[in-house]
């Protein structure tokens, strides 16, 4: 028969009470870990996505993106083999108009180094989709998904996959009739999906690295003035990022190098010879390096007003992500400048191309930290 205890006699004191038990705020911990592993999957997510970018650029600089006439996105994984394979290439390259108009006479040697070019923009494409595919299953069979986020990370694997078939059809456009390249307007839709991913990542990274309650918090904090600039800048960044794969998709940043006139004048002369008038805003080279031009000054003054209500922020780091901000804006223009009065060619044009991101995520850096302020520690 078990002895009987006293009601005044300590649990811990009794043999039998040697259970383990639950230690306060494991939960938690675990939900933080899982958190934080979820965003660095996603930082190695955005770090390939910014070297697909680089490579897509370089890409399309040196004319390679016409180079694959297929689309293949499991059997074209594979290069050629052999000496067959590449002639079988090179013989469906010799097809389209980009050949028999512009590369007549090129060498199987030279179509191989613009073959690599484009098969290893699309292998990176791989690359993503099965990164993204095997940390989204690992994560969803551990179950250590925070609520909510489900939706938003199975949207990042839908976009990738609408970014593939949007790539094809951007190739599409230049392996039939007299185009030589790719319709610029494609290529300004491919890149523009490619920043918003770039973007969505970049947001829920921020998101993850901070828990839900300190969230909650930071957002009474907000500064609602410089969450607005940022939206604009944003907003106004984007339709800049637009205009710029619009000018590298018709080469229109090797037309007129010099500046701040374009050929001698403020609007050139040729500015609206197409017709419909519609057209000359996507296929006019002139119009559309003098609209990149002149949005790139209206951001450049955006920003610096951004940056002087930002620099006022009682909070050191929302005024320290706007000086970054500034910074980068300053960059990107002086790089702009620079790569239009030397024809654009590729070792400034891909620099200016990649300096375009740094910029694009410090505005979303700094619109984050204005929506959702740390906390500050007030020392003496």
């Amino acid at each position: 028969m078990a002895q009987q205890r006293s009601i005044f006699q300590e649990v811990s004191d009794s043999p039998a009470e040697t259970r383990a038990r639950a230690q306060p705020g494991l939960a938690e911990t675990q939900r933080g870990r899982n958190r934080r592993a979820i965003a660095l999957w996603l930082a190695s997510l955005f770090a390939l996505l910014v070297v697909m970018i680089g490579v897509g650029g370089a890409t399309r600089l040196t004319d390679s993106g016409l180079s694959i006439t297929e689309w293949r996105p499991v059997t074209g994984a594979l290069p050629p083999l052999s000496a067959a394979d590449w002639q079988v290439e090179f013989e469906k390259y010799k097809a389209i108009p980009e050949y028999r108009l512009v590369n007549r006479g090129m060498s199987l040697e030279a179509f191989k180094v613009i073959y690599w070019w484009e098969w290893g923009h699309r292998q990176l494409g791989r690359v993503i989709g099965l990164v993204w595919a095997v940390g989204f299953l690992w994560f969803l069979a551990r179950r250590a998904i925070p609520p909510g986020w489900t939706a938003r990370l199975l949207l990042l694997g839908f976009l990738g996959g609408l970014q593939g078939a949007i790539g094809w059809w951007m190739v599409a456009s230049g392996l039939t009739g007299v185009m030589v390249d790719v319709a610029a307007y494609r290529l300004a839709v491919h890149l523009g999906l490619a920043f918003v991913i770039l973007g969505l990542i970049a947001w829920y990274v921020f998101l993850l690295r901070r828990e839900d309650a300190a969230l909650l918090q930071a957002r009474r904090r907000a500064l609602a003035p410089l969450r607005r600039w940022g939206g604009v800048l944003v907003t106004v960044g984007f339709v800049q990022i637009l205009l710029g794969a619009l000018v590298a998709g018709l080469d229109a940043g090797r037309g007129y190098i010099d500046w701040p006139l374009m050929g001698g004048e403020v609007l050139p002369s040729e500015s609206f010879r197409l017709e419909p008038l519609w057209r000359n805003f996507l296929e006019n080279e002139a119009l559309v390096q003098f609209n990149h031009r002149v949005l790139g000054y209206v951001l450049a003054v955006l920003g610096f007003l951004a940056w002087l209500a930002g620099r006022r922020a009682a909070i050191g780091a929302v005024r320290r992500a706007w000086h970054g901000m500034l910074a980068a804006l300053a960059l990107q223009i002086g790089l702009g400048i620079v790569t239009v009065m030397q024809a654009a060619p590729v070792w400034l044009a891909l620099p200016h191309q990649l300096v375009g991101v740094v910029l694009f995520v410090m505005i979303l850096r700094a619109r984050f930290l204005s929506a959702y302020p740390p906390a500050q520690r007030i020392t003496a």
